[in-house]
């Protein structure tokens, strides 16, 4: 039976370890949508949104959105895609060091969380440790766009995502 129970406690310490931080930076959140982009059908990421109360998306609120990767990425691409969808957005980004600074390469199981504060800084997380903080005018809505905008990539996916 000891041997059992602490099996059972060794089984939860990984869960525990990995749960996701968004309450401490985003009082009263809750989950408001979840979704996975899939490129050329494969999974990418799953995404999931977080609003206080899990109230509908509000630009004018803070909000975070957390991404599990399913696949293997370089952070060469993370920052390729990411500087490319705000392009194709027509946001401004940060300079690609800001954005190297940022994000490292991901395997599947990692994950990356974005808290919005205030419409012009998101802080990042990486596997809920502090990866970033990018500070730049209209960086929330330049950024968040790419996987909440109207002219998301996949408006399937957004969809979901705002629940």
């Amino acid at each position: 039976m000891r041997k059992l129970l602490l099996t059972l406690c060794l089984l939860a310490v990984p869960a525990v370890g990995f749960a996701s931080p968004v309450q401490s930076l985003l009082p009263g959140a809750e989950q408001r949508g979840a979704a996975t982009f899939r490129l050329l059908g494969l999974p990418v990421y799953q995404a999931r949104l977080f609003t206080r109360g899990g109230a509908p998306l509000d630009w004018g609120q803070d909000f975070a959105l957390e991404l599990t990767y399913q696949r293997r990425l370089s952070q060469t691409e993370l920052v390729e895609a990411t500087l490319r969808e705000m392009r194709r957005l027509g946001q401004a980004a940060p300079d690609r060091a800001r954005f190297e600074a940022c994000f490292q390469g991901v395997a599947p199981g990692d994950r990356y969380l974005a808290v919005s504060e205030g419409p012009d800084r998101i802080r990042f997380l990486r596997n809920g440790r502090s990866a970033c903080t990018l500070s730049k005018p209209g960086i929330k809505h330049g950024f968040m766009s790419i996987f909440v905008g109207p002219n998301s990539r996949s408006p399937r996916f957004t969809r979901a995502l705002l629940g």
